[in-house]
Parts: C-alpha cells; structure tokens; sequence
C-alpha cells in the first residue's frame, strides 16, 4: 500500500553549497534518507523535494508532471516570485504545444548537423585562443575565451551579427538572476526581443543560410507559426545556446586545473576528451535551481504518493551525483563517461542542442589544452570568484589564468 509524503515540520528550501565543487550537503543527506522530503521552498509554498537519480530520471518523463507555470499548485521558488519570461512559451508548456515546436527545431539539431558544425567551432576557438596570446600569457579565461567561443558559435548558427553580441550578454545575466527585480527581469527581455524582432524583419528580405532565416521562410511566412512565437522561440535559443556553455567552460577549465591528475591523463590520452566532457557535465552540473514541475494526477513511486497539485522540485545537480546510479560519485574520473547524467534533463523537455553543445565543449577543452598545454591558474584557487547562489546557473564569475 502506498504512503504519502510524510507531513512532519517542512525543511526550508534552498540550501546553500558548503564546497566550491560540490553539490550542498544538505540535498545529499536528504537522498540517503528521505528522498520524497516536502519542503518549504523560499517562496513560502510547499513542494516535494526528489535527488535521486532513477527518481528524478522517471518522474521527469511522467505526463502526469506539468511545466506550466498557470497550474495550481506549481512551485515558485523564491519570495515575491513572479512569472518567469519563459511563461507561456514551448519551455513551460506540455504535451502537443510543446512538441510542435520541437519537431519545428529537431532537424537543426541533429548529431549529423553537430558533425557539421564542427569545423567551424574549432576556427571559433582557435581565433579566441589567437587572441589571446596576443595579448601576453594571462587573461580572464571567462571574459576572453569562455563567453565568446559559444556567443561566436550561437551567432552563426541563428544568424545573428557578431558584432551584436552585447546586446544578449549583457541582458541575459540579469534574466537568470533570481535577485532580479520584476522590472529588471522584464526589461532585459524586452531589450533581446525587441532586437531579435528587427533581424527578423531583416530576414524576410535577405534571408541567409541560417536556422532563424529558414524559420522565418519555412514557417512564419508560410503561416505556421506566429510572430511572437518565433521571437521567443529566438529568445529562448540565443540565451540558452551561449550562457549555458560558456559557464561550464569557465566551470570545466576550473575544475580540470584542480585534478591535474585527470588533466594529465587527458593530455596523455586525448581519446578520452569525449567521456571527459560527460563526467564534466555530471560531476560539475551547472544547474542549480531544481527542475520545477506541479503533479496534475496522483503519482505513486517507490511507495510514496505525489498528490494531484503538489509542485515537485528536481535537484539535477544532486541525483548527479547519486552512489546508486554511480561508483563512488563524488570523485571527478574522466573515463567514466556517464551518458546516463541528467545535467540536458530528461523526457519530453530534453535539451535540444544537447548534440551540439557536446561537440562545442569536446572541441573547445581539447583545443584549448592542446594549443595552451602550461595553462594554469593565474591566482590561489580560493580567490576565484564564484557565481552568487541567486544565479540559476552555477560557475565561475572570473578565472584568472596564465600559460
């Protein structure tokens, strides 16, 4: 007979990390011992917290769990929350809304189109990496090679002017923020869609050979697909296809220079970069806000019962790093190569890019120790800066390097 999440005194929600490199403390203590734990989250509503892997992995392929932001019930996180500029878009919808726009994308997405554009990666990063020699032997590796590589990358595969690449970096910051104000949140996507909106007028009548061009041809012209969609739809990959790399390059390059083992390891046995990005992405899951979703039904799993209206919150970062799913999980082995993480996520909202964001990061760590072979830490590792905690994406706000 099922159980329901226990009803005692809720645990506050979210915890703070007590290691640079590590997950908090707190959610894996919760995995060992009560892995459905309801909690109060910040913004004062309750919530079931999941950190195990098969759990997380099975309830966020479950129908039964919601994205939408307007259900009853779904669980904002943080006081005085207010909808997020995801609202309403493919990214918070369910069911057919959502997967229309994915098969729309899916072929501009491919491991096939990964494999296409790798050469063109490796011209990105060996260009930054020119640059950068140019100009002595040290430099902030995130301000001069971990954001431009993938603003590069992402500008050539919309089609958006390189030259334009401020205009989204220096507004997506303030769009992941959760100390954002309402107003700030909202002026910074005004900022990105209101320009988003003129390129795509530009391309009505000078297309080129890009993915937002051929949306603009294939599907907004031709009447399948609003205007307002396809900006957002623009919106969501332009933010989401540089901020998200180029924080785990900051993060990876930091964490690589902290296990020289693995590091020399790799350079003894290039062979094993493809796996080394994997363990990377798991073992250094930038995620840190959970994955939100709200039950739309009862679920029972593993004995406990989801009740119907219930928010569920998902610490990718956590399950990660479960010892169920993996052989001693808090240690950084690069030829572990776990396919099965969930720093992409998992089911229907699976990371789109997640092939072409393989591929970038495979080229840009193994070109980089490749060309940069004495790249090293340019000051003590306790002074790299790291990214407040109300940043949802979890890195490194500068590192200092020499070579």
């Amino acid at each position: 007979m099922s159980q329901t999440v226990g009803d005692s005194d809720l645990c506050p929600f979210p915890s703070r990390r007590t290691a640079r490199f590590d997950p908090p403390a707190a959610y894996s203590e919760l995995q060992a011992t009560a892995p459905f734990q309801r909690v109060r989250l910040a913004s004062g509503l309750p919530a079931v917290l999941v950190t195990r892997h098969d759990h997380v992995r099975r309830l966020l392929d479950d129908a039964r769990l919601s994205s939408d932001e307007g259900v009853i019930g779904y669980p904002f996180l943080y006081e005085g929350a207010f909808a997020s500029p995801l609202k309403d878009t493919f990214m918070r919808t369910d069911g057919e809304s959502h997967l229309r726009v994915r098969r729309m994308l899916a072929k501009e997405f491919t491991a096939r189109r990964a494999g296409e554009l790798r050469p063109a990666v490796r011209v990105i990063v060996d260009a930054c990496i020119d640059e950068m020699e140019a100009g002595g032997n040290s430099a902030d590796l995130v301000a001069a090679f971990a954001f431009p590589v993938p603003s590069s990358m992402i500008c050539r595969l919309l089609g958006v002017p390189v030259e334009d690449r401020p205009v989204f970096e220096q507004n997506t910051r303030a769009m992941i923020d959760i100390a954002s104000t309402q107003d700030q949140v909202m002026g910074a996507m005004g900022a990105i869609m209101g320009y988003l909106d003129g390129l795509l007028t530009r391309k009505e009548t000078e297309p080129a050979d890009d993915l937002l061009s051929r949306l603009v041809h294939e599907q907004l012209l031709a009447g399948q697909i609003e205007r307002h969609e396809l900006v957002q739809i623009a919106l969501i990959l332009l933010v989401a296809g540089h901020e998200t790399t180029a924080t785990i390059i900051g993060l990876g390059v930091f964490a690589l220079l902290e296990h020289p083992d693995q590091l020399a390891r790799l350079k003894e046995q290039p062979d094993l970069w493809p796996s080394a990005v994997e363990e990377l992405l798991r073992h250094q899951t930038i995620v840190q806000n959970p994955v939100q979703r709200v039950a739309t039904a009862d679920i029972e799993i593993e004995g406990e019962t989801i009740r119907a209206g219930e928010g569920v919150v998902m610490v990718l970062e956590t399950a990660n790093r479960d010892p169920r799913a993996y052989d001693q999980p808090d240690v950084l082995d690069v030829s572990r190569n776990p396919r099965n993480h969930l720093s992409f996520s998992f089911g229907p909202h699976h990371c789109l890019g997640h092939a072409i964001a393989r591929m970038e990061l495979e080229v840009v760590f193994s070109r980089l120790f490749e060309r940069l072979p004495g790249l090293r830490l340019a000051v003590p590792s306790a002074e790299v800066t790291m990214r407040p905690p109300t940043v949802g994406l979890y890195g490194v706000e500068s590192l200092p390097v020499a070579w």
